[in-house]
């Protein structure tokens, strides 16, 4: 056998953790082609300042020596012979915190009670999926704790145009629906599942795929958080189709505190509901905060904006606005 012979493959990221990375290869007639392999990155990667992120599609390369033919077929070596990752493809997005690319769309799990919805991070998080043309998906659950609470809040999103479904899997409320959804909209694509710990994720995604087997964890009574039961950020493949669902270490609504991802002008349209009013304004430069004849701030008057989603508007606004006076300097 010519060891010398090398192959180059393209595959997904599916798991990062220390140096190694899990490439799941696209079919084709090479002989990895199809399996899951874990690679090494090369070093001129960091010269070029390209960290690879779970999701990214990456070239990976490697020669006869990284692989062995067996009465069960040809699988990688044991030691990962020369199985390198060489390139990082186009991203269509990435997220920092968790490091995760590609993402289609995001289940924004918030329960209705234990812990309490907090609305001002839950809007911060959905403000970076719409900046980042990630498609968020709300899931208010635990309805069962407080039904009147968990109508409130999917009336709230629904009437901004989110796709929105109140569940409680201890009694079953709503997961039919929720299923029928998951099951039709996410194969294909990259899903990611955020939400304040404890919110249920876990439990949610294990109950519509069960193949996922995820770990949970259980809600310290006293300090009303989850435990955190995942390590890293990892894709698993979905039973019923091409796509995956992103598990991850850490990811809740209180991870985005450090809110920099994108430019104060761009703000308006991550808040999709002020997208009739923008250009009406009195003013060209309005911030659409409290100024006279901003179109807005009178939509929110007239109920045609939630209150709390301007509240959280000008928060973020305010903070983005102390972001460029440091940038200035």
């Amino acid at each position: 056998m010519d060891q010398n012979q090398s192959y180059s493959e393209n595959g997904r990221i599916i798991k990062i953790t220390g140096g190694l990375y899990t490439v799941r290869l696209d079919p084709g007639d090479h002989p990895l082609s199809g399996q899951t392999v874990e690679c090494r990155a090369r070093g001129g990667l960091r010269h070029q300042r390209t960290t690879p992120l779970v999701g990214d599609m990456a070239a990976v390369t490697y020669t006869d020596a990284s692989f062995r033919r067996g009465d069960s077929g040809t699988v990688p070596c044991p030691d990962r012979t020369g199985l390198l990752i060489t390139d990082i493809l186009p991203r269509k997005n990435s997220l920092i915190r968790p490091p995760l690319s590609n993402l289609d769309s995001m289940l924004v799990v918030a329960a209705a009670a234990a812990p309490d919805p907090d609305l001002y991070t839950l809007d911060k998080l959905l403000a970076i999926l719409e900046h980042n043309r990630i498609q968020p998906v709300l899931v208010v659950s635990k309805a069962d704790l407080d039904p009147a609470r968990a109508g409130e809040l999917a009336a709230l999103y629904t009437a901004v145009g989110y796709p929105c479904f109140v569940l409680s899997c201890l009694d079953g409320t709503g997961m039919e629906e929720f299923s029928t959804y998951a099951r039709r909209t996410l194969p294909g694509g990259i899903t990611a599942v955020a939400g304040a710990s404890g919110a249920g994720k876990s439990t949610l995604l294990n109950t519509v795929f069960p193949g996922l087997s995820l770990v949970t964890g259980d809600i310290s009574r006293r300090i009303q958080r989850g435990k955190n039961t995942t390590r890293h950020t990892e894709l698993f493949p979905l039973p019923d189709g091409e796509g995956y669902i992103a598990d991850t270490a850490g990811f809740s609504l209180l991870d985005f505190e450090h809110f920099d991802f994108f430019d104060l002008c761009d703000l308006a349209d991550t808040f999709r509901e002020f997208a009739p009013y923008l250009g009406h304004c009195r003013y060209t430069d309005c911030t659409h905060q409290k100024e006279e004849g901003c179109a807005v701030v009178e939509a929110v008057r007239a109920g045609q904006i939630a209150p709390s989603r301007h509240r959280s508007y000008r928060e973020l606004y305010a903070i983005l606005k102390e972001k460029h006076k440091w940038e200035s300097k």
